[in-house]
């Protein structure tokens, strides 16, 4: 075993993620309701993908705006597509749908004084619901995911793998494992709908997988191999999830990719609204690329 993986803290950190995989599996979205939606055709009566993706690239934006973690948008995504893989819901229905994950997703995650009013959050997400409307769609999501709020997500996974890793890394070499970049690779594959069919964990390692691949990280081949033997990942999965993941992440690169549009945001709050709203919501104005890494 590799001496690094054997610390104190390193056994903590094994610790929890056996218990992150012994749970991955109790609340994720159903994959034969998110094959439903993908073979859906784009009649504007049935919930597509595409409208999904829209959805979460929408929810994406909101978490840049307010500077909320990575971890409030992976709830966020995992309740939302929970609730889409078992309910039949309407495409006029999704942004209420979608900005109650958010919302449960803030509640969850956020500290208290950083989670917005609901009144603000529907303003600048620029729907035309009621809050009355927003906390019953509240309720019957709850009720749809049997209150179960904590969730594991790939976002955790991320962590633990990367923190388990980076010890293996001189002090020099630690900056070429960037979690910042790692973060915004998860993103990204949160906006497609396929993704969610994967378990968490995978989905996580093919990240981490790839980043090392490109990074020419060598020194970290068989750290990666203990994880992977510890999540119980075999190669086969490993390697179908690591070429998608590539697909991913090179079309975000390209142009021709939308991204999350933090702007228009900022547009819509420019006047009465932003008066009205606390300093703290403009953290973060960037759009999320990709971190270049140091050469």
């Amino acid at each position: 075993m590799i001496e690094t993986l054997v610390s104190t803290e390193a056994q903590e950190l094994l610790y929890q993620l056996t218990a992150l995989l012994e749970q991955e599996l109790r609340c994720q979205p159903k994959a034969s309701g998110l094959r439903l939606i993908e073979a859906a055709h784009d009649n504007g009566l049935r919930m597509t993908a595409r409208l999904r993706d829209f959805e979460v690239k929408d929810l994406l934006s909101l978490t840049q705006f307010f500077g909320f973690h990575a971890e409030t948008f992976s709830l966020a995504v995992n309740f939302l597509d929970r609730f889409l893989s078992k309910m039949k819901v309407q495409p006029k229905h999704i942004g209420c749908v979608g900005l109650s994950c958010f919302y449960l997703a803030v509640k969850a995650t956020e500290e208290e004084r950083n989670v917005p009013l609901a009144t603000d959050l529907i303003r600048i997400s620029q729907y035309r619901f009621t809050v009355s409307d927003m906390m019953r769609m509240e309720k019957i999501v709850l009720e749809k995911l049997s209150w179960k709020v904590k969730a594991t997500t790939a976002f955790q996974f991320l962590q633990l793998y990367h923190s388990l890793i980076h010890e293996n890394l001189s002090c020099e070499r630690k900056k070429y494992l960037n979690f910042e970049r790692l973060e915004t690779q998860l993103k990204a594959c949160h906006c497609r709908i396929m993704f969610s069919k994967a378990k968490p964990s995978v989905l996580a390692l093919s990240i981490m997988a790839l980043e090392i691949e490109e990074q020419k990280l060598l020194e970290l081949t068989e750290a990666l191999e203990f994880l992977q033997l510890h999540s119980k990942i075999n190669n086969r999965e490993l390697t179908f999830w690591k070429e998608l993941v590539l697909k991913c992440l090179t079309e975000y690169s390209s142009s021709k990719c939308s991204k999350p549009n933090v702007q228009k945001l900022k547009w819509i709050v420019s006047g009465r609204t932003a008066r009205q709203l606390k300093h703290s919501y403009y953290r973060i104005t960037h759009l999320p690329t990709i971190p270049e890494t140091t050469s």
